[in-house]
């Protein structure tokens, strides 16, 4: 047994080894050697701490490497290391910008810190992202970002056996699965109804997605309402993803079902900017006769005709707590380093179309 024991680290070693000269291309380890004229040994040095190598050694490095197309093979330092240095994030969808800001300042701040975002498309149905969650969950990544607090109990439970840092994004509810970042949809939409009815307006309706969050923010502007006694005069729903032309398409809807409505809340900017355009073409006054409200703050929100009112998150930051939140934790070993859920809030933006 004694023998086993002083065995397994050389083991270790020899299988680090070996896996380090497998790569994608073919080309080998070795192979960058016997071209860059050095030793395996300093190959490896140029490409994981070139600081300890000389500038000119470790561009006869990455000279050969582009020579030879050799790739290195990340499964050696994960075996090493025991981290993979992937981290994945999971979106609804890749079809609507809204979450574009969070994917890019999550991504820039992840490979600033050398891991790679795998990403993941649920297209808004819990049950793809059980599948896709089994199927990150056996690339044995670092993190896992999702987009909601609405998943499958399976998910759930998986991702608790699993034991790998999970941040919930784009959402708040006092019973994460790990960490959660995001903002109330409920508070939303009390605060939409509240900017509504200071300004007059009673006969809302409302153009919407089936997709959980937008629900919340419905059910938040309802409540808000029915304390005052008002309640909803139509409700649209319209087919994912939000389009241009759906607005157009669902405004018609509403103004033909609900001919007195005098303000439409949109589940999206996207929605809400073919809202604008189907009222002006009918020779509707905005905010006048009809008022327009839109989620999301996308770059266009400022210029439509006229500027479309609207709830600005800020994604950028989502994302970059999102990416620190599974260092911390990875470096922390995976022990929590801080608190669980962290509000990011959101700000309505008064524009012309209120």
């Amino acid at each position: 047994m004694e023998k086993k024991k002083n065995d397994l680290p050389e083991l270790r070693t020899l299988r680090t080894q070996n896996d380090d000269d497998l790569t994608v291309s073919g080309a080998t380890l070795i192979d960058v050697a016997k071209v860059a004229g050095v030793s395996p040994i300093t190959v490896s040095r140029a490409l994981n701490q070139p600081q300890l190598v000389r500038p000119n050694t470790v561009a006869r490095v990455q000279a050969a490497v582009q020579q030879t197309g050799y790739v290195k093979n990340m499964m050696a330092g994960a075996l090493a290391s025991n981290r993979s240095k992937l981290v994945s994030l999971v979106l609804p969808t890749i079809s609507t910008p809204i979450f574009a800001d969070m994917v890019q300042a999550a991504s820039d701040h992840l490979t600033q810190h050398g891991y790679q975002v795998l990403l993941g498309l649920s297209s808004y149905e819990v049950w793809r992202e059980e599948i896709l969650v089994e199927t990150i969950l056996s690339r044995r990544p670092d993190g896992i970002i999702l987009t909601g607090s609405v998943h499958t109990d399976s998910t759930r439970r998986r991702l608790q056996a699993a034991r790998v840092p999970v941040v919930e994004t784009w959402d708040m509810t006092a019973s994460p699965i790990d960490m959660m970042i995001g903002f109330s949809h409920e508070d939303v939409g009390h605060a939409i109804a509240q900017h509504l009815l200071e300004r007059g307006y009673r006969r809302i309706t409302i153009l919407t997605m089936p997709d959980p969050r937008a629900t919340r923010r419905n059910q938040g502007l309802q409540a808000a309402l029915a304390k005052q006694g008002i309640q909803v005069a139509a409700v649209q729903v319209m087919p994912l993803p939000s389009t241009f032309q759906l607005g157009r398409e669902g405004a018609a809807t509403l103004l033909e079902s609900c001919p007195d409505l005098d303000a439409i809340v949109c589940s999206s900017d996207t929605l809400a900017h073919g809202v604008l355009t189907e009222a002006i073409s009918r020779g509707l006054q905005v905010p006048q006769q009809i008022a327009v409200m839109g989620f999301g703050d996308l770059n266009f929100a400022a210029h439509t005709h006229p500027p479309l009112s609207t709830v600005r998150v800020d994604g950028s930051n989502i994302g970059r707590l999102a990416a620190q939140a599974i260092l911390d934790r990875v470096d922390a070993g995976n022990k929590p380093v801080a608190s669980k859920v962290t509000d990011t809030g959101f700000q309505l933006i008064q524009r012309g179309s209120t």
